[in-house]
């Protein structure tokens, strides 16, 4: 918003002298000394010394994000986060039989199958391998609510998070088995209580599969899979299976349950299915309008996430005319591979009802679909790796609404 108050240059004719500004200045000071902001709270807190640290540091008691469980699920704020790192305690979980207690003295994990050496690690065998870090985004195949107008950013799409996770690379571990180069596939198997298992190609284990144990530099969440879980970057979640407890190396996938009859994709004909469909496509959300905000007319900053399991996002494009037009945003650095990217736009809103929509495209090309698109192509029964465009709109009030209509069918 414009300022008011006429600026002058110093010295200049008609203008200000540098006396003048410093004794101004000396005044404005005084009187915001002698003047209570916000009342006498605002005394009152700065004559009254604070708390210590805590054994345990805490958020204010002003920051409440809540990532809204569930009995299966609960999924992180993304209207409330800045940057591109989710805190460890608002990650999103999904849980097939709940969060196991598992001591990590105790914690073991059996590697066999076409190797040479059958070997059960310890944590401390497995942390002693070379460790490395990456950032990168993690995301429930089934990633999308469709909801009513009045939902929240987090309940759209709110299950994936973005951590710098740390651990050793699966292909290390596999060398020191001696894994068969006849090998194709690997069954990684989980503790809880439904025993998690998948079916991966060995092909990821020796690209950028991992075994991790730490997150945001500190150990794993237990929701997330303390002591250590499998990270398979840029694919669906469940693979990346939590508490892993068994690897079982072979010529062939297992056909497990949970790529049978869960986690397919069934495709327009009704009769086929796409089956190992591993990787999350592009995808984009405006995080910011979005409900429950009421806007004024006047000069807005268009704000959201972007990611792809391809590799890097390399252009988000709004909309903010329901799809009439579109204008490309900036992506706020760093751009990472297989990671969360914020992205802004600059908006004047005249008043005038409209709608704000999003699409991403990532370095293969692939650009985020229509829902008539996706649904076209992938049938009225699929359930998993929904990616559409979504939207938010704006009604004369300037209330924020998620843009339900455009996801019906």
């Amino acid at each position: 918003m414009a300022d008011s108050r006429q600026s002058l240059p110093i010295g200049s004719s008609g203008g200000l002298t540098r006396r003048e500004i410093l004794v101004g200045a000396t005044g404005a000071v005084s009187t915001i000394a002698t003047t209570p902001v916000s009342g006498q709270q605002a005394l009152e807190t700065t004559r009254r010394p604070g708390r210590g640290p805590n054994e345990l540091g805490q958020r204010s008691q002003f920051v409440r994000p809540r990532r809204d469980p569930s009995t299966t699920s609960s999924r992180t704020p993304l209207q409330d986060l800045r940057g591109t790192l989710t805190p460890a305690d608002l990650h999103f979980e999904r849980h097939h039989g709940g969060v196991p207690a598992i001591d990590p003295d105790r914690y073991e994990l059996l590697i066999h199958g076409m190797v040479e050496r059958a070997t059960i690690f310890t944590l401390a065998d497995i942390k002693r391998f070379p460790a490395t870090s990456r950032i990168c985004f993690l995301e429930c195949s089934g990633n999308l609510r469709r909801g009513t107008p009045e939902t929240l950013p987090q309940m759209v799409c709110g299950l994936t998070s973005q951590t710098e996770w740390t651990g050793v690379r699966l292909s290390t571990v596999m060398e020191e088995v001696g894994a068969s180069s006849d090998a194709k596939w690997f069954l990684a198997e989980g503790q809880d209580a439904a025993v998690m298992t998948r079916s991966i190609p060995m092909s990821k284990a020796f690209d950028d599969a991992m075994i991790v144990y730490a997150q945001n530099g500190d150990a794993l969440m237990p929701g997330n899979g303390f002591p250590a879980r499998l990270l398979l970057p840029g694919w669906e979640g469940n693979a990346s299976v939590k508490w892993l407890r068994r690897i079982e190396v072979a010529d062939q996938p297992f056909m497990t349950r949970e790529e049978t009859s869960k986690y397919t994709d069934p495709l327009g004909d009704g009769r086929t299915v796409r089956q190992f469909s591993f990787v999350m496509d592009a995808r984009s959300i405006i995080t910011d309008p979005a409900y429950p905000r009421i806007i004024e007319p006047g000069w807005h900053e268009i704000r959201g996430l972007a990611w792809s399991g391809r590799g890097r996002i390399t252009r988000v494009e709004v909309s903010t005319d329901g799809g009439a037009n579109w204008q490309i945003a900036e992506l706020q650095p760093p751009v990472l591979e297989k990671a969360h990217v914020r992205f802004r736009a600059p908006w004047n809103w005249t008043g005038t009802p409209t709608e704000l929509l999003s699409r991403a495209t990532d370095e293969t090309g692939y650009t985020q679909p229509t829902w008539e698109v996706l649904r076209a192509a992938r049938g009225p029964r699929t359930r998993y790796h929904q990616n559409p465009i979504t939207s938010w709109t704006i009604g004369e009030t300037g209330q924020v609404l998620f843009g339900a209509d455009r996801l019906r069918s």
